[in-house]
Formats: structure tokens, C-alpha cells, sequence
């Protein structure tokens, strides 16, 4: 028997239909907690709808400037991308939203959390394994693993007849999941990665061929490896992300079409638009690789990768987690600086790079008459760096010299 179940809702369809769901199948008073990430039509009359399909509370947190602040540019200062491309949007917001159910529960005194994750997907591990990392003492419903419906077809069927709104219909079935970060998209014609994606399943990018035919330049600004300010402008993390996503969307940048590998072990092909995390995540790797030293700068890129896989493998409160970004918040210090970045029709390169903790000299890189680098110092260098290799060569040739 479940007293109250705290509801992660998000108005979507699989969440619209949850609620009523439990409402007809549980004893309990449900109650529904929504995150602000970002996300903009969603959030349009969701008290109302959460209430009108059975929540007895529904609860909404603007969240956004926490999520950006503590949590995507937590995973920016790492170099987060997950399989070398994706920075993790909707995997950096769920937990977050997990913390937000659990703090809500106790609050309300629930016994029981319930989200609306499929059971092969990836948002269920990153919820339910935040759960037990933060309340181990809470009951975990998943009803998409266990209810009736076997397709988001027969989904939108209970909500018509349970008139439930919903937004999505069967002639275009897209799954979104946005917030300031980015957007994911899936469903429908893009399960078959043989057809390329709709120019209606991109949402806040332009394509690059429609792209403006004039570049623009763009500079980025850090402070110990954190977005401070756009284009001379000190901005908060909320307005730094929406100032950087329409001028990255105009120009096409950030759209992925991907196939990777999903924490349960199969192949899913995703769509994603992240134009102002893309925009950042370039800015800050060329800051790094002109502020860091080189075993630093190499050291960490393994350690970007295992807080990238972590991530999106649902690993965040986890002390492994916590002890990579100790050393990744140590490597930014010295990441303080400007990048400019000009853009054009879906590519972003670098115009000019610029930090007091620059570790580039002119001087010892120029083939100029003022290079000070000792150019005779190499021929002892390389006789001891290759000291090794020659002393195994001789080594092994006389010992195949018999054969």
C-alpha cells in the first residue's frame, strides 16, 4: 500500500498518461513535481492539467540557473561529451530532478517515487539509481515497465478517451526532452537510421545550408573554467545560455544525429540540438589547451571521458564522481580567458585565443631571427628519449642474428 507517490512530470505523454494511470491503480494521493530546466510549451498550464488528471499537489521549481551553474557547467569545466560529441543535456538534468523528488518526498512525508522512464532506456538508471543514492528508503514505481500500453499509439488512445491533453499526435510523433542545454529528440522516422532526420524534427537550429552566408564572430569569456560573459557582457549562466543558443541556432550549429551506446546495452539512434553548449564546450577546450600544461592537459581527457560515461550512466552521486571532479576543478584555475569563435553555417572555428595564464611563448615557438628555444639542446634530448628503442633494437637484432 503506497500512501503518496511523488510523481517526476514532466506533461509529456508518457507522464500526461501516468498520472491517471496511478490515480485508477493506486491507493494513494499522487502528487506531481516539476523541474524548469528550460523547457518552454511544457510548462504552459501543468498545475492545471497534473490536478484535472488526478494529482491532489502539483509542485513547479524554476530551476534553471541551479541546473546550468551547479550542474551543466560542472560537466563543461570536465569536458563532459559523451562517445566524443554529446554534451549530456538531458542525462546532466536528471539528477537534479531526482534530488528535487526526493527532497519533495520527504517534505510530504511519501513513501513511494514514480517516473516515467521506459525500461529500456537510460533515464531509468539515472533516476533510480539517484534515488537510492539519496532516499535508499523509498519505493520506486516504474509504470512504463509494467502497464498495459505497448506503443505511444495506444498511449494517446487512453488520453483521448480519459480526455487528457496532449500536444503530440500520431502523424508526428517525436519524444522531446528540452532545457537550456539542449534538446533531444526521438520517435518516429528517425528510428530508422537509414532516413535522414525531418527538417521538422529540429526545433531552435537552422539548417546550415539556410544558415546566414555571412560568419560572425562570437567571444567567450571564462573565469577558472566557468562562462562569465558573452561578447564583453558579464552575464548570469541562465542569460549566457540564452544569448549563445539563438546565435549558435541562426548559424547551425550543434545538431547531432548519432548512434550510440544506451546504459542497457543496445544501439539507439538520437537526434540532439545543443547550440550553446556545443559553442562553449569548443571555447573551453581550446582555452584548456593553451593554459594547461601538457601531462595535464592529456591526463585529463581520459578523466573527461569516464565523468562523460558516469553521467550518462547515472553515476553522479556517486564517490567516484565526486573525487574526478575534486581533480578537474583543480585543473581550472588557470583556465581564465578569451576565446573568439566565428561561425558560419554550421562550423565554429577559432579567431583568436587570449589568457594571462597563456603557457604559449612566441619567443621559443617562432622560426624567426628572435626564437630564444636552444635548438642544440635536442640532439642530447633525443639521444636519451630514444635511448630505449635504440638499446632494445640492438638487442633483439643480434639475439635473431643465429636464427
Amino acid at each position: 500500500m503506497h500512501k503518496k507517490i511523488v510523481v517526476a512530470y514532466s506533461g509529456g505523454l508518457d507522464t500526461s498518461v501516468m498520472v491517471k494511470w496511478l490515480n485508477q491503480n493506486y491507493n494513494a494521493e499522487i502528487i506531481t513535481v516539476t523541474g524548469n530546466l528550460g523547457q518552454k510549451s511544457e510548462l504552459e498550464g501543468l498545475e492545471e492539467k497534473a490536478k484535472a488528471t488526478g494529482a491532489v499537489k502539483s509542485y513547479i521549481y524554476d530551476l534553471q540557473e541551479e541546473f546550468i551553474k551547479n550542474y551543466a557547467f560542472k560537466a563543461l569545466k570536465a569536458g563532459a561529451l559523451y562517445e566524443g560529441q554529446y554534451p549530456l543535456a538531458t542525462a546532466i538534468g536528471r539528477p537534479l530532478l531526482a534530488k528535487l523528488m526526493v527532497d519533495v518526498a520527504k517534505t510530504e512525508g511519501a513513501d513511494t517515487v514514480a517516473h516515467g522512464c521506459t525500461g529500456k532506456g537510460n533515464d531509468q538508471v539515472r533516476f533510480e539509481v539517484a534515488f537510492k543514492s539519496l532516499g535508499p528508503d523509498l519505493k520506486i514505481l516504474a509504470p512504463l515497465r509494467t502497464w498495459e500500453f505497448k506503443s505511444r499509439e495506444q498511449e494517446i488512445d487512453y488520453a483521448v478517451t480519459h480526455n487528457i491533453p496532449i500536444k503530440i499526435t500520431k502523424k508526428s510523433p517525436y519524444s522531446i526532452d528540452e532545457n537550456l542545454w539542449g534538446i533531444a529528440i526521438e520517435c518516429g522516422v528517425l528510428e530508422d537510421p537509414k532516413v535522414s532526420p525531418p527538417d521538422d524534427a529540429y526545433q531552435i537550429t537552422s539548417s546550415p545550408k539556410s544558415a546566414p552566408d555571412a560568419s560572425e564572430v562570437v567571444e567567450i569569456e571564462f573565469f577558472e573554467g566557468t562562462p562569465v560573459a558573452v561578447n564583453g557582457k558579464k552575464l548570469s549562466a541562465v542569460e549566457i545560455m540564452n544569448t549563445l543558443n539563438p546565435i549558435g541556432g541562426k548559424h547551425g550549429i550543434g545538431r547531432m544525429d548519432l548512434i550510440e551506446n544506451r546504459v542497457v546495452g543496445i544501439k539507439s539512434r538520437e537526434v540532439y540540438e545543443a547550440p550553446g553548449a556545443i559553442l562553449l564546450h569548443k571555447a573551453h577546450h581550446e582555452l584548456e589547451k593553451l593554459v594547461l600544461d601538457k601531462e595535464t592537459f592529456r591526463f585529463k581527457q581520459d578523466v573527461s571521458n569516464k565523468v562523460a560515461n558516469m553521467i550518462y550512466e547515472g553515476l553522479w552521486f556517486t564517490p567516484l564522481f565526486d573525487s574526478l571532479m575534486t581533480f578537474v576543478d583543480a585543473t581550472q584555475k588557470p583556465v581564465t580567458g578569451k576565446i573568439k569563435l566565428d561561425l558560419y553555417k554550421g562550423n565554429a572555428t577559432v579567431f583568436s585565443r587570449e589568457s594571462q595564464y597563456s603557457l604559449y611563448s612566441e619567443l621559443l615557438a617562432t622560426y624567426t631571427e628572435e626564437d630564444t628555444f636552444n635548438h642544440k639542446d635536442s640532439e642530447g634530448f633525443i639521444n636519451i628519449y630514444g635511448l630505449p628503442y635504440k638499446t632494445m633494437s640492438g638487442i633483439y637484432n643480434k639475439a635473431n642474428e643465429g636464427k
